[in-house]
């Protein structure tokens, strides 16, 4: 998952042209098969895959439905994975609506999903991936427990990730709802625990790191919370999980580091 800044910012030397290089070097450099991508601009995604052939794209802008605004969009690796269904829908109370706002967000906020299927062995997947609010802590527990229904109510019984940059640390309602941890109220009114239980794959991997900050400014501090996540269902097996940190002489390719988490999913191929 990998918040990637958005590249119309005036960000002075950290601005896009000065570090989508880093940019492209990360992606190759892990090589993902999938990548939640928070921030991304039409522009963006369009120099990213212009560098990256091999990345097959979903999503939309945020503002329009079409290419308007930022994206939640997912690259997957065309050459491993085929795509199934997809869709985006926005953390709202009209979720089909494209540019529909509720819960006093600041900003419209979209989750963009797909179901791959593995062109080998191996059991098809789901991956969920959003940007929450950062400033209305209403709009991350609605669009948290919006989130969770989605995923709750998939056509397939697959194996689900779910990425984004919840702007939210661990301990923050919203996340301890995914985690099972805590009750929230739907804008419904509806008071429950979340339908779709989650847990954290960094935590899986490392349950007592402290030094776990991934919002830094362009400045490389790790004392921040982690706001950036991957979730995965409890019981998968996670055989590695980082917060990559890659920088090129005291640069950075965006002001969030991107994590990532190396997943083994035990069933039979989707049907």
């Amino acid at each position: 998952t990998f918040n990637i800044r958005y590249g119309s910012a005036d960000d002075k030397a950290d601005s896009w042209p000065n570090r989508r290089e880093m940019v492209f070097d990360v992606l190759r450099r892990h090589d993902p098969d999938v990548v939640g991508l928070q921030e991304a601009l039409r522009f963006q995604i369009d120099e990213i895959r212009a560098a990256l052939p091999q990345y097959g794209e979903i999503g939309v802008g945020r503002e329009d439905g079409k290419t308007e605004g930022e994206y939640s969009a997912i690259l997957y690796r065309r050459d491993h994975l085929a795509l199934g269904d997809s869709g985006t829908f926005w953390l709202s109370d009209t979720p089909e609506v494209p540019g529909s706002i509720s819960w006093n967000s600041a900003c419209r906020r979209v989750c963009t999903w797909g179901r791959f299927l593995p062109k080998g062995s191996g059991p098809a997947f789901y991956l969920f991936n959003t940007h929450l609010d950062h400033k209305s802590q209403p709009a991350r527990q609605y669009g948290a427990v919006l989130l969770s229904r989605r995923i709750a109510e998939r056509r397939h019984a697959d194996p689900v990730i779910l990425t984004g940059d919840f702007n939210a640390g661990e301990d923050n309602p919203a996340i301890q709802y995914l985690k099972g941890l805590s009750e929230l109220a739907a804008p419904d009114g509806v008071l429950s625990k979340t339908p779709a239980l989650l847990v954290d794959s960094f935590r899986v991997a490392h349950p007592n790191e402290q030094v776990v900050g991934t919002f830094h400014g362009f400045e490389g501090g790790v004392d921040s919370a982690k706001i950036d996540h991957i979730f995965i269902q409890p019981g998968v097996e996670v055989k590695a999980a980082q917060i990559l940190r890659d920088n090129k002489d005291g640069r950075y390719p965006s002001d969030h580091f991107p994590v990532l988490a190396v997943l083994h999913f035990v069933g039979r191929a989707g049907q």
